[in-house]
């Protein structure tokens, strides 16, 4: 498993299977070593993975990341070791505890978030899987925001998988996971140059104007020294500043340079199209692809 270009974080609800394995193709072939598949109530990513991996030879199948109240323990061991098994060690399991709205959305109770995780993590390292082993450990990454997440994942997981934070935050993590273990952090990008815009789109994007108004990304920010002002009239300029890469792509590819020397292990890059579009934004792909640039 090779994760030393940067990734792809895309929901693939939109496109048909056909369409997603050709997007899949195509993304390996411009360079980027992971495709990371989120969890929202669309597609099964394990699912997608099973298909995409099967269809490609190098790209790396990333759950990002698959909500630990919508299977139990040992139906995510055995999609796991099954899925790294087939693939020959190219699947990453991301696991977290969602969002409240999410979770009850399934109808769950959403507990306490670190022991909740805690708890599961018991009876997911307790699983015997009956199936052929992989030859490769399967690799399993924490959603992991706060210290004492943080902290879980150093003792308990292969690393994090950090979504909506700046570099500041890469920084952090690096720091309490030690040298070894994995940060493989999301980042959004805008290939926008001009700042009115650019901080409009962004604004306008469901994955800032929604998900800025959860509290686990917003308290996040707060531990990195943002304040209830930068939530309560609307988003800010700081805080879109913080959370998107936006700019021409010499611009973006610097941000992304920035969460590598904060220690990052991999970054997943996450376009919010800069049009209405339905499907992927190419022309962003193409700019940051790694095979261009």
């Amino acid at each position: 498993m090779d994760l030393s270009n940067p990734g792809i974080w895309f929901y693939p609800d939109d496109l048909t299977a056909s369409e997603t394995i050709d997007f899949a193709l195509r993304i390996e072939a411009l360079g980027y070593s992971a495709l990371w598949l989120p969890e929202i109530g669309g597609r099964d990513p394990f699912v997608l993975s099973a298909l995409l991996l099967a269809h490609t030879e190098r790209l790396v199948l990333a759950t990002g990341i698959a909500n630990i109240y919508a299977r139990d323990p040992m139906a995510m061991r055995s999609a796991q070791c099954a899925l790294t098994e087939q693939s020959a060690g190219r699947f990453v399991l991301g696991i977290g505890v969602s969002h409240q709205p999410l979770v009850e959305m399934r109808g769950h109770s959403y507990g306490p978030p670190l022991a909740t995780m805690r708890n599961w993590l018991d009876r997911f390292d307790a699983v015997v899987y009956g199936g052929k082993p992989p030859e490769d450990a399967p690799i399993t990454l924490l959603a992991a925001l706060g210290p004492r997440m943080l902290e879980l994942a150093r003792d308990r997981a292969d690393g994090v998988h950090p979504y909506m934070v700046p570099p500041e935050h890469t920084a952090r993590a690096r720091k309490i996971l030690g040298p070894d273990k994995l940060v493989c952090t999301e980042q959004k990008v805008l290939l926008e140059p001009d700042a009115e815009r650019a901080r409009g789109i962004a604004r306008s994007s469901p994955a800032i104007a929604q998900g800025l108004m959860l509290p686990n990304y917003q308290n996040s920010l707060k531990r990195l020294g943002f304040d209830a002002s930068d939530f309560d009239a609307g988003i800010s300029d700081h805080v879109v500043d913080a959370v998107v890469a936006w700019g021409d792509a010499s611009a973006i590819r610097e941000r992304v340079r920035a969460h590598y020397s904060a220690g990052a292990s991999h970054v997943t890059l996450h376009p919010l199209p800069s049009e209405d579009l339905s499907g992927p934004d190419w022309k962003v792909l193409e700019a940051l692809a790694p095979a261009n640039g």
